[in-house]
């Protein structure tokens, strides 16, 4: 029998700190003023494009929606081990050798779905080829090499996860 290990996330307080406790991964009953530590890593191909992928039509949220490659920092995670581990599994890319790094962070805070957290965002610029995407098929349902600009004309379309937060991290 094939049963899948339960995965865990640290929690954080206000101030980005580790409070020691962990939650079960997706299990939202957040106290106030707990935190979990999510990533997202924006590819930047070094012909200035960015590597978008669309979510697949049955997520129950944000179906068919374009995005970065992101997820939850598991228990004992760095952030930046995180977001190399979430672009890798999402796409096949190995960014640990490609040029940037991390850029800013933000939270947001949700006591109605009590789920409150920060958002450590990333950017990486190195060249990769088509062949060197393996995209994860359950989540994913085609990639495109999008300028800035194309992004921008999908979040005001309102099909780019994240957009207004991330915006910055499409400016060179």
């Amino acid at each position: 029998m094939n049963m899948k290990k339960e995965e865990y996330w640290d929690i954080y307080d206000e101030n980005k700190e580790l409070t020691g406790r962990t939650m079960r991964r997706n299990d939202w009953n957040m106290q106030p003023g707990d935190y979990h530590l999510t990533v997202l890593g924006v590819i930047r191909h070094t012909d200035g494009r960015y590597l978008i992928t669309k979510r697949v039509m049955t997520k129950s949220w944000a179906p068919g929606w374009w995005e970065v490659s992101g997820g939850g920092v598991m228990a004992g995670e760095d952030s930046r081990a995180a977001v190399l581990r979430e672009v890798r599994e999402e796409t096949g890319l190995d960014v640990s050798d490609f040029d940037g790094g991390y850029l800013f962070s933000y939270r947001r805070d949700n006591p109605e779905e009590k789920d409150n957290y920060f958002v450590d965002v990333y950017r990486f610029t190195g060249d990769f080829t088509e062949a060197d995407l393996h995209l994860q098929e359950a989540e994913t349902d085609g990639w495109k090499l999008a300028t800035a600009e194309e992004v921008k004309a999908f979040a005001a379309e309102g099909i780019f996860l994240h957009y207004d937060s991330i915006r910055d991290a499409f400016e060179v």
